[in-house]
């Protein structure tokens, strides 16, 4: 199934916008587990989870870092299909060298933010 797709531009004048939409990040298990970033608010779902619920009246954007896009596709593909409005993001991850969109630090699983106070 053929999924639309937006640009980095596009994304960050949605996420500008009065209704941004809903993030999911498609990233697979290493690329995802060895970044230090993601988008604000973006939730993960990881290689062969199921997606949703998800609002159907807002829109969904996936990413990866996969510049062939197969798991955002993958993901936006099975969320069309359960009636929701999802695109993906073009040329891989928002978290790309070219980036565009604001980031966040991620935290990793297991780990307490480290403190500077003594």
């Amino acid at each position: 199934m053929p999924v639309p797709r937006i640009s980095k531009e596009e994304l960050k004048q949605r996420l500008e916008s009065g209704a941004p939409p809903v993030l999911i990040d498609a990233r697979l298990k290493y690329p995802y587990e060895h970044s230090t970033v993601k988008l604000p608010g973006a939730i993960r779902i990881g290689h062969g989870a199921s997606a949703g619920p998800f609002p159907r009246d807002r829109e969904i954007v996936v990413y990866d870092s996969d510049p062939n896009e197969l798991a955002s596709s993958n993901v936006a593909a099975a969320l069309i299909r359960q009636g929701c409005r999802a695109v993906t993001l073009k040329a891989a991850s928002a978290t790309g060298s070219r980036r565009t969109c604001p980031l966040k630090p991620k935290r990793r699983p297991g780990r307490r933010p480290l403190s500077l106070a003594h």
